[in-house]
């Protein structure tokens, strides 16, 4: 089969945010999704972000337009947020961002009435209910479809970083689960989700869609779950390995990083210089650390195998893509990432939270809807970084 890889800016960037719903006072989730969505419907169309239901009534997506800065997409979403506020405050429900909920139960949860999503909780059953989890998917334009599959390659090998500045996801159903990331395991078990296939071209993709479509495990390429994977429609390589992020400004440190990386590799191959590329059983040693350690995880950084703590391989990657990233705009906001590597971000921060309250994650929930609530603008944040 033939699939078109639509025409796409360079390194342009797109961003995508699952929040959860959570009622104010006791921080559970709640079904108001189509009650939030359906009434701005109207009074958003013609706005460059999207407000959109997922498979679950206690979540809404954040979809920014198509932006050349990061900082251009991050605005995007900020009025999404203003905009779902005017339907949220009368409700008396919070918006809250992370990997997983503290003590949220699958059973409790309401699915959304669409074909796909009763399609899909049929096929999947058990663990297609246990879905309690929210990540960002970060889009980043290509304007070659030739590059995509060693562009995705050479992303999976800084998979375990993007993961691990992610992690928000240190409790599951009431427990604490001795995971940074408990949410990258679980999302693993849908199928077709995962690690990418190493292909070597987009001829070996559209084969890969081909068997899967005729023997009936997907339907299209929208249901394409890897962490790393193509956008035929938008032109754009998307990269859906991270937990939620908690505050919009951490979401806007990942998507420079993942800009930057893009925009670097993309040189790389312009100017026939090597790019990374490791085994996939690395690959899929280095998700697993990530997700069981987060910022303390030692990662396989080369295919001769050698290791090094995350957060030091991080700030060499950093230090290396800088001048990039200022190119691109984003300067400061990658810059910002070090505050991530400096607390060790979300997950780090409920741990310290459900500890001070004896255990109670009431607390945990309350202190994620205050972060998503009170925490910087991107704008103030950014004021403590150089340009």
């Amino acid at each position: 089969m033939t699939v078109p890889f639509a025409p796409s800016a360079r390194s342009s960037v797109g961003i995508e945010w699952e929040l959860m719903l959570a009622d104010r006072e006791s921080g559970d989730l709640v079904p108001r999704a189509p009650d939030i969505v359906e009434p701005l419907e109207e009074s958003t169309k013609l706005e460059r972000f999207t407000i959109t239901q997922e498979l679950l009534t206690n979540t809404i997506e954040l979809t920014s337009g198509v932006g050349d800065t990061v900082a251009a997409a991050v605005d995007d979403i900020a009025d999404a947020i203003a905009a779902v506020r005017t339907q949220t405050e009368p409700l008396g429900v919070e918006l809250l961002c992370a990997g997983s909920h503290p003590f949220a139960q699958w059973y409790d949860q309401q699915v959304t009435d669409k074909t796909r999503y009763h399609r899909l909780i049929e096929r999947t059953q058990w663990w297609g209910r246990n879905m309690l989890i929210w990540g960002i998917h970060v889009h980043v334009g290509v304007e070659d479809v030739n590059k995509v599959f060693p562009l995705i390659d050479a992303l999976s090998v800084y998979l375990p970083h993007l993961q691990a500045l992610s992690a928000s996801s240190p409790f599951w159903a009431g427990e604490r689960t001795g995971y940074a990331s408990n949410r990258a395991l679980v999302f693993q078990q849908l199928p077709t989700a995962g690690l990418p296939w190493q292909l070597e071209n987009w001829a070996q993709y559209e084969a890969y869609l081909d068997d899967m479509m005729r023997t009936g495990v997907m339907a299209d390429a929208t249901e394409v779950r890897w962490d790393i994977r193509p956008a035929p429609r938008w032109g754009t390589i998307e990269i859906r390995a991270c937990d939620g992020m908690s505050t919009l400004p951490e979401l806007a440190a990942v998507a420079a990083l993942a800009q930057t990386l893009v925009e670097r590799f993309s040189r790389d191959l312009d100017e026939g210089r090597p790019i990374p590329r490791i085994p996939p059983w690395y690959i899929r040693e280095n998700k697993w650390r990530a997700a069981r350690y987060g910022l303390g995880a030692r990662i396989i950084v080369d295919a001769e195998g050698t290791q090094a703590p995350v957060v030091e391989h991080l700030r060499e990657t950093i230090d290396g893509i800088a001048d990039i990233a200022v190119e691109l705009k984003c300067g400061r906001e990658l810059a910002a990432l070090e505050t991530i590597l400096s607390t060790g971000g979300s997950s780090a921060r409920q741990i310290a939270v459900a500890e001070a309250a004896d255990g109670d994650l009431r607390e945990v929930a309350q202190h994620l809807i205050r972060e998503f609530r009170s925490g910087p603008t991107l704008r103030e944040h950014l004021r403590t970084f150089a340009s």
